[in-house]
């Protein structure tokens, strides 16, 4: 995930030490709302270790999610301030906020795996779109998400980057007995 916002190049991060953002995103993925509550993190595993990872949670979720790192960030020494990141989901969608895998393990189709596993996690949270963006900079995502059926719906400025909003329909929501 770390990966992410280096490529994500937020002025917010620049004086950041690395060690100090990597702690305070650990710290998010380590809350009830990051593992399974507002929203949802898949894991891919290689050999007993964590190789891929998809984060996402219904479009409605987005203030819940965002407060966790807002609240981390105000809490951390290392940041001038609570980092409050920009709106980046579209209406009635389940938003993929963030899909990563391990460079050493590229190519090996394991990003492919994590989005095909997502339409469940979107129906069991009632949404029948998933959205995501990728950056205008990063032709080989966008290669990744057209193959699996995503198309461009809008662009949007995220930080100091320009990114194509692009949306998957998935079909009905599923109902799950409690």
């Amino acid at each position: 995930m770390n990966l992410i916002y280096d490529e994500m190049e937020l002025t917010d991060l620049e004086d950041v030490p690395g060690p100090d953002l990597l702690k305070v995103i650990t710290a998010a993925y380590r809350t009830r709302t990051y593992l399974s509550g507002a929203a949802t993190t898949v894991v891919a595993e290689a050999n007993g270790h964590v190789v891929g990872v998809a984060f996402g949670y219904p479009g409605e979720n987005e203030d819940i999610v965002e407060d966790v790192i807002t609240q981390l960030t105000a809490d951390s020494a290392a940041f001038d301030g609570p980092l409050e990141a920009d709106s980046e989901t579209a209406p009635g969608e389940w938003y993929l906020d963030s899909l990563a895998v391990s460079p050493d393990h590229q190519g090996m189709g394991i990003g492919r795996k994590l989005l095909r596993a997502l339409p469940i996690y979107a129906q069991r949270d009632r949404q029948s779109v998933i959205g995501l963006n990728v950056d205008f900079e990063n032709p080989g995502a966008m290669k990744l998400y057209e193959r699996m059926g995503y198309e461009v719906t809008g662009t949007q400025m995220i930080g100091d980057h320009d990114y194509y909003h692009m949306q998957l329909e998935i079909g009905k929501p599923i109902s799950i007995a409690n």
